[in-house]
């Protein structure tokens, strides 16, 4: 269809059209992403009577099906179509998931999990083959200078968009639960509705110009897939986004079990928290994507990374062994942190990989980083799944007990470390966060700085931020973004026009 055919070169009017799609875009697939994802997808997980090990091979699934980087990279360096190949792929995954819904009523009880893995891999083999598409499409579309600040607004807008649609999703399947012996209908309803909106997306990606690729002067496709792992620097890229994914796949995928199985939350609390973790990543993807024009994106891991790794030692404090009365402000203490810090990982990790890959060789250099990292995110769910199985019965207590010394009576005893389960899982995940930023420090990005200066970069932001908000300006300017972005977007149309 002449319509998919890329064009020779893009003038600025395309590019902004370009840009502008990708926002429009950005709001209507977040509904599939917040609605398919996190405390949604382990809470159908769990009503279908998965463990944890199921759990662990569920979050799997996706960077299992990573595997398929290297088929598409020949697809799309054969076809050389790179939109046509992400909507049609994007088309058939996305589709899975009004399959997905209605499979507790379709199918067999006893073949609720495996019939739902099975889907979860075709929805995300198809996914990653649009990605490797939109990977390459999307790096040789976005101006390079404004790279960093532009992806900034788009999650930005995402994750607001997503932060009120899931505290919505969430009073719904509450709701549901007091009225019905299962909460599955639903999840039903939820899916149904991520999917639709999803397919909405898919129109704005259609209006989006692409450049054509340029050519590999014959180079075969095993030449192209070697050289991503021969540039010395792309690879220490490979070695540091590879142990990060492990280390965050190791913890992540268990964070809405351990509150909704062990602290037995409602999903209105394991919502709002996660919530309350977006709200704050609006904020912060603008305070980061500015340092990380302005410095490097190593600069900015260097300090969030580090920040989301404390994360993960906080949460077994969270229990002692149960539930107690620092549980709700730690647990709020976290997800502001994890919200702070994951505005500035999630930003950096995916534009590091991007602003490495050399310009027209984005599709070999994007897709082998997805495999390597795809297989480390494959291992780290599973192998958490069976280490927080076998550790549920292994408890380690550690308490503060004072001693009469004239009796040999107990004065007091106050637990201060109760570890069982999912909180060895979380312990290790730090030890491997901290071997991925040690990884970090061997990567070489024109602008990086120093720590400090990150750090004093940072605190300057935050305190401008706090001087803003408290003004009544601030508090307007709070309210209305990231609905003044779109506003921005659609003056500059007219203006255009």
């Amino acid at each position: 269809m002449p319509y998919f055919h890329p064009k020779e070169s893009l003038s600025q009017d395309d590019i902004a059209l370009g840009m502008r799609m990708m926002l429009y875009d950005a709001a209507f697939v977040t509904f599939m992403g917040v609605l398919t994802t996190g405390a949604f997808l382990i809470g159908f997980a769990l009503s279908l009577g998965a463990s944890n090990v199921v759990v662990g091979v569920i979050a799997a699934a996706g960077p299992l099906a990573q595997i398929l980087q290297l088929p598409s990279i020949v697809l799309v360096e054969h076809y050389r179509k790179r939109k046509a190949l992400a909507l049609y792929a994007a088309t058939v995954s996305r589709l899975v998931w009004f399959v997905i819904a209605f499979v507790p009523w379709l199918v067999p009880r006893d073949y609720w999990i495996p019939s739902f893995i099975i889907l979860l891999l075709v929805h995300f083999a198809t996914g990653n083959l649009a990605n490797c598409a939109w990977n390459s499409w999307v790096r040789d579309l976005v101006p390079m200078p404004v790279f960093g600040t532009f992806f900034a607004k788009r999650m930005a807008l995402a994750t607001f968009i997503g932060a009120v649609l899931s505290v919505a999703g969430a009073v719904m399947v509450d709701a549901w639960k007091q009225h019905h012996a299962t909460p599955l209908g639903a999840y039903t309803i939820v899916f149904v509705v991520a999917a639709l909106s999803a397919g909405v997306s898919l129109l704005f990606i259609a209006r989006m110009p692409e450049p054509e690729m340029p050519k590999q002067s014959g180079t075969t496709v095993r030449e192209i897939l070697k050289e991503p792992l021969r540039d010395a620097k792309f690879r220490d890229v490979l070695i540091f986004l590879g142990w990060w994914n492990f280390a965050v796949n190791f913890a992540a995928p268990f964070f809405a079990v351990y509150m909704l199985r062990k602290l037995e939350m409602s999903m209105v609390w394991v919502i709002g928290l996660s919530v309350l973790s977006q709200l704050v990543n609006v904020v912060f993807f603008r305070v980061w994507g500015r340092i990380a024009d302005s410095y490097s994106n190593k600069s900015v891991l260097t300090v969030s990374g580090p920040l989301f790794i404390i994360t993960f030692l906080v949460w077994p404090f969270t229990t002692m062994p149960d539930a107690y009365f620092l549980t709700i402000p730690l647990l709020i203490g976290i997800h502001v942190l994890a919200g702070i810090s994951t505005a500035g990982v999630t930003l950096c990790t995916s534009n590091l990989a991007f602003k490495a890959a050399p310009y027209g060789k984005a599709t070999a250099y994007l897709a082998v980083n997805a495999l390597i990292s795809g297989v480390m995110a494959t291992i780290a769910p599973i192998l958490a799944g069976v280490v927080g199985d076998a550790a549920a019965q292994f408890e380690l207590q550690i308490s503060l007990r004072g001693i009469d010394a004239a009796t040999g009576a107990a004065r007091f005893d106050v637990p201060t470390v109760d570890l069982q389960g999912l909180d060895y899982v979380f312990l290790l995940a730090a030890v491997f966060g901290a071997i991925a930023i040690h990884r970090l420090l061997a990567v070489r990005e024109e602008g990086e700085v120093e720590e400090a200066v990150v750090r004093q970069e940072l605190m300057l932001q935050m305190r401008r931020m706090a001087r803003q908000v408290s003004t009544v300006a601030g508090m307007r300017q709070m309210i209305n973004f990231p609905f003044g972005t779109l506003k921005q977007w659609r003056q500059r149309r007219r203006e255009a026009e």
